[in-house]
């Protein structure tokens, strides 16, 4: 299955797994791309020498392509964007900041950019400022989200329309029939997170990860649009928060309440009460933990499958 993705990166399948805060480690990176697919370590809750420990390790583990997703928001950038070139890493996926910050950087030292965003008006603004590829990511999907409440189906056809360059559909995808769905819309790709939480070789906290397996449709829900929307999990911390907002809070109240370490707490170190579950509305539709190679093959088969049955209908045109 070559196209451009496949080629940009050097990998055997259009898939990346998305490189999420506490659940995407060198385990799983290494994993993914061992799967065939793009395998991202999460930078974003990495102190500099962490970071720095899970590029080593991801190196003895795999001989295939990886990269280093990080948000451009969190603190110490300077010092892990050093750490990716020193160490050799030859993809990025940077995030939540402008992509002219850092793209010109990374690309005069060899490196591929690709780009995470949720709107047509960033992804033309990602494309003008020189990266590789965009990462399309819709309202569906967990963590941290568009303000916009645009939805991969609606933004994969607007982006295809107008951007040029690879396109990764995100957000919603967790299936080969996701991903099917996704590339008839005009994708090249998608990159997958919350499937991978809900793996052996996630670094999610145990507790989490059933969490996941267990949600059910209308689980999750977008907030917090004041400080940064995020989807999460419906617990104890997300009703109080509810109860908060009747309150009509302000943006520091809002701060004040979530605290420091929240989704460390909730995903890492599996407090299901008042931790932060980032998760996407997909998780109604997983329903086992597996290893990465296990849902690879799973995406790979049920993608072939829907491909058969799709080439099957045939609808007559009367013009």
């Amino acid at each position: 299955m070559q196209n451009k993705v496949t080629q940009l990166f050097g990998i055997q399948y259009p898939i990346v797994q998305a490189g999420m805060v506490w659940n995407s480690g060198w385990k799983l990176a290494s994993a993914a791309s061992n799967a065939g697919i793009l395998g991202l370590i999460g930078a974003g809750s990495m102190y500099p020498d962490v970071l720095r420990t899970h590029i080593k390790k991801c190196k003895e583990a795999t001989t295939n392509p990886f990269g280093v997703n990080i948000p451009m928001l969190y603190p110490n950038i300077e010092q892990l964007m050093q750490i990716i070139v020193e160490e050799g890493i030859k993809i990025v996926f940077t995030s939540a900041g402008n992509p002219k910050t850092w793209t010109s950087w990374l690309k005069k030292r060899g490196i591929i950019v690709v780009h995470v965003v949720s709107s047509l008006k960033f992804a033309l603004k990602a494309q003008e400022a020189g990266v590789d590829a965009i990462v399309a990511e819709g309202f569906e999907a967990g963590g941290h989200n568009g303000r916009d409440e645009t939805t991969t189906l609606t933004l994969i056809p607007m982006l295809r329309a107008q951007v040029t360059i690879p396109l990764l559909a995100a957000g919603g995808i967790a299936t080969g029939n996701g991903m099917m769905a996704a590339m008839a819309l005009g994708a090249d790709g998608v990159q997958i997170g919350s499937r991978f939480v809900a793996s052996t070789e996630s670094s999610a906290h145990e507790a989490f990860k059933h969490a996941v397996v267990s949600a059910k449709e209308g689980d999750t829900q977008l907030t917090l649009k004041e400080l940064a929307p995020v989807r999460l999990l419906k617990n104890k911390f997300y009703q109080e928060l509810q109860a908060l907002y009747k309150k009509t809070p302000s943006a520091d109240d809002l701060k004040v309440f979530l605290g420091r370490a929240r989704a460390k707490r909730g995903m890492f170190k599996g407090d299901l009460e008042q931790g932060e579950l980032e998760i996407g509305q997909v998780s109604g539709l997983i329903d086992e933990i597996m290893s990465v190679s296990e849902i690879v093959d799973s995406i790979l088969r049920e993608f072939n499958s829907c491909k058969t049955r799709l080439a099957a209908i045939n609808i007559d045109s009367k013009s």
